[in-house]
């Protein structure tokens, strides 16, 4: 397998608090006190490297692609939808002529995009790119981001609007009347304005999932696609307006799309909440209680469609659709498909936004109930309490200390596999629910390897006297998740989790490592690849 194939297209980037990351010189090292350093190999460099710039770019095009589904919902928003005949008509009288109309039209869009890009630059400029990074583990924000997007919710499902100061949306709409670039380019922030009850909620959603992701970029990138989805639609009915004709009529189907997109940031919202639950052990949202608030949520939206539950701005509906049929049976499918997971069933669509399956109380899906062995010849396993009935996938006993890994790795003459993940880590809990499920996998995990789950956003306080001050960071280490994801930096040059690293007794690298790929096989391949090159070492 070459080091091309080994480095994966999907990394789960989470934050690190308080790391800045630099450069890599020769004598930079991790503290040999607190984590032993590992030295390379021949023909392997003395940082093996992984891109984080391609971490990032998948994950900017991850955040480019959610801000074009909110853009293209808030499309279909009561306050935005009723507004596209009038605008290009307005256009197309202003004008005079077609081309004219066309222009005028494109240079609304335009001005949608500068706007709404500018709103995603101004919170990037209000933060600070550490501050992104810190958003995404930060127990405060990420708390905060929950009761924001219940508050969405409730307005979303009618509760109340929220509205920008009347006085002010008046002033910038009356300067939409003068002529020329100006009066156009306040037409477009009078809509940002004036749909602001409406797309507020999206528009925050998507910013708070942005700069969750830590990316320096992220909020400019995500309001970038919000706004071109939003500009598309008035250019093209510029250009043809006889699909004007085609667009169906206004009507209480607005309302329901907002009621819909209420029900999923409700939904969503219990990620945020969950990601503070995990990495503080509050152990409130176990699988299952996750998964019944899910099935809750979900049958609720289910009924909503079939018209059995209204909602305050509702109006009535006489018979059912059949788009709204097909969108019900959709929904309640899912929830059909949820139910099982109650009971432990690995959900593997899903699994990337559920806790670890580890928290999962009553599961019948395998007789595996992992035995966890607190100790070993080298003494009790270090963190086990901590991390083995919450963070590990059933059937794997892994250690949670590198150095007592390497230790027991002696005593067996085995590889240790270095797994550098995270509670908040996405594309953690799907490489464990896709790829560490498949029965040769967890085969070779655990008779081959002594394997060092390592979480890099762990809260928990370290001892005083293993506290330290980091040689690459220059930053106090005082939590668990701050030393490996110091050691993880320094060492691998990588910020971006899961990062799986196979190294002999002494912590030299034996081939290199790679990050999610959900192919079986490919995993199956890099273990084996490890289990030769260690042998090959004896």
């Amino acid at each position: 397998m070459n080091e091309a194939s080994a480095l994966t297209l999907q990394t789960d980037t989470i934050s690190l608090d308080d790391i800045e990351f630099t450069d890599i010189t020769e004598d930079t090292s991790v503290n040999t006190d607190t984590v032993q350093a590992a030295t390379p190999t021949k023909g392997l460099p003395a940082q093996p490297v992984i891109s984080t710039d391609t971490a990032n770019s998948v994950s900017l095009w991850q955040i480019f692609i959610n801000g074009l589904l909110f853009g293209f919902a808030a499309i279909l928003m009561p306050c935005i939808f009723p507004m596209l005949p009038l605008t290009v008509s307005f256009f197309t009288k202003r004008a005079g002529s077609k081309s004219k109309a066309i222009g005028q039209a494109i240079l609304y869009g335009l001005s949608i995009i500068v706007i709404y890009v500018g709103l995603g630059m101004l919170v990037t400029i209000f933060f600070g790119s550490d501050a992104l990074n810190a958003l995404s583990t930060n127990g405060i924000f990420n708390f905060l981001f929950f009761l924001l997007l219940v508050v969405f919710a409730a307005s979303f499902l009618g509760a109340f609007e929220i509205t920008l100061p009347s006085s002010f949306v008046n002033k910038v709409d009356a300067k939409s009347d003068q002529g020329g670039l100006i009066g156009i380019f306040f037409m477009a922030f009078s809509l940002a304005l004036v749909s602001f009850s409406c797309t507020g909620p999206l528009i925050g959603t998507l910013l708070v999932d942005a700069a969750s992701k830590g990316e320096r970029l992220g909020p400019a990138i995500g309001m970038f696609g919000f706004s071109l989805a939003l500009a598309i639609p008035f250019a093209l009915f510029a250009l043809f307006p006889s699909l004007l004709k085609s667009l169906p009529k206004s009507g209480g189907w607005l309302n329901s799309v907002k009621v819909v997109l209420g029900f999923l940031e409700l939904a969503f919202a219990l990620k945020f909440l969950s990601n503070v639950d995990l990495a503080y052990h509050w152990n409130w949202l176990d699988r299952e209680v996750f998964l019944a608030l899910w099935i809750v949520i979900f049958g609720l939206m289910g009924l909503y469609l079939l018209g059995k539950i209204k909602f305050a701005h509702d109006s009535e509906v006489p018979h059912l659709s059949v788009l709204r049929t097909f969108f019900a049976i959709v929904v309640l499918s899912f929830v059909v498909y949820l139910i099982p997971g109650m009971w432990g069933a690995p959900l593997k669509s899903v699994s990337a936004f559920l806790p670890p399956s580890a928290t999962q109380d009553f599961d019948l899906s395998t007789g595996i109930s992992a035995s966890s062995h607190t100790t070993t010849n080298s003494g009790p396993k270090k963190y086990a309490e901590i991390f083995h009935e919450r963070g590990t996938p059933k059937g794997f006993d892994p250690y949670y200390d590198y150095e007592q890994a390497l230790e027991v790795s002696k005593q067996t003459n085995k590889p240790v596999l270095i797994d550098f993940t995270g509670w908040n880590c996405v594309n953690c809990r799907k490489m464990e629910a896709n790829v560490w499920t498949d029965p040769r996998v967890k085969n070779l995990l655990n008779n081959e390897f002594i394997m060092a789950e390592l979480f890099v956003d762990d809260k928990t306080t370290l001892p005083q006297n293993e506290q330290y001050i980091s040689t690459y960071s220059k930053k106090k280490i005082n939590t668990i998740g701050k030393k490996w994801s110091d050691f993880q930096a320094s060492k691998f040059n990588s910020n971006s989790q899961p990062l799986y690293v196979i190294v002999d007794s002494n912590g030299n690298v034996l081939v290199p490592p790679q990050g999610a790929n959900y192919d079986p096989q490919n995993y199956i391949d890099f273990l084996e690849s490890g289990i030769k090159a260690y042998k090959e070492r004896l």
